[in-house]
């Protein structure tokens, strides 16, 4: 039986243990690892997967790109695309620091626990400038709602909201929110909120997300306290609270683990796949 061999190339130093766990986990037969991973020398490792196997034993080997920075992510994951030609090619699949996986999980729950539609309803990304941010910034607005980021430097938000919508087609309004007061300035009127920020730091208080009658859904990707939304816990899964759903990175997180294990068996079932965030999304909707 022809073994299902996924090569992880990951742009940090040393490639990452969480996803060699959840390849294993996600049905790979064995998982090779590189670090330092670029544009400039993924090549010769995308040559060694295209040249090696052919007709239905093709499929059995797979790509999967990763690292810590998604900006460098998506070079790689570009490049390994642009080496692919004809028969020459294997599937791939892109979730740098867990980014598309997280963030398809959060949105998609979140999207469920509206009814299914969130066309027209605002939603606001705390702290949004990082890839979880971004790429949940970019789903909540192919899904029809009104979105806005926000970020300590305004030139810096308004930067990573001219990325998404490059990247995305979708036009994403930047704020600036350097402190809580800012913050609850930006959620007002906000039907979704949502927390991508760093660890260990309360971006909205409970008081002050419970008492804006607009918000219907809270969604905090933190899982380690203080959580980023105050007064939720981690393990909420569409949990009521102050008359609105709350959603917690535990509470999401088991859906973003079975959407990213799910997604590496997907890439042995033929050598043509490719995941990207619109694609993991999709799947993600299906699976909440």
């Amino acid at each position: 039986m022809t073994k299902k061999l996924l090569f992880q190339f990951d742009t940090d130093a040393t490639p990452s243990v969480f996803d060699v766990v959840v390849a294993y986990d996600g049905g790979a037969d064995h998982v090779t690892g590189y670090g330092n991973v670029t544009p400039d020398n993924v090549g010769a490792y995308v040559d060694g997967t295209i040249y090696t196997r052919g007709g239905p034993e093709k499929k059995s080997t797979a790509i999967f790109v990763g690292g810590g920075d998604m900006a460098a992510g998506e070079a790689v994951f570009d490049a390994v695309k642009k080496r692919f030609f004809g028969p020459f090619r294997v599937s791939v699949m892109l979730d740098s620091n867990g980014s598309n996986t997280t963030a398809a999980a959060g949105v998609a729950l979140a999207v469920k626990a509206a009814g299914g539609d969130i066309k027209g309803k605002k939603a606001v990304v705390l702290a949004g400038t990082g890839p979880v941010g971004m790429r949940s910034a970019a789903m909540l607005a192919k899904e029809g709602a009104t979105v806005a980021i926000t970020g300590r430097d305004l030139a810096k938000t308004q930067k990573a909201a001219d990325a998404i919508e490059k990247r995305f087609g979708v036009k994403i309004e930047a704020v600036a929110a350097a402190d809580e007061a800012s913050r609850k300035a930006a959620i007002s009127g906000a039907n979704l909120v949502f927390s991508a920020g760093a660890i260990g730091f309360e971006l909205i208080s409970e008081e002050n997300w419970s008492s804006e009658a607009s918000v219907e859904i809270v969604v905090d990707y933190n899982a380690q306290p203080p959580l980023g939304i105050g007064g939720i816990e981690a393990f909420d899964k569409a949990k009521e609270r102050h008359g609105k759903l709350a959603i917690g990175a535990l509470g999401l997180g088991g859906l973003k683990l079975k959407l990213h294990r799910t997604l590496i068996g997907k890439l042995f079932d033929s050598a043509e796949q490719s995941f990207d965030a619109d694609e993991i999304y999709a799947l993600a909707k299906e699976m909440a």
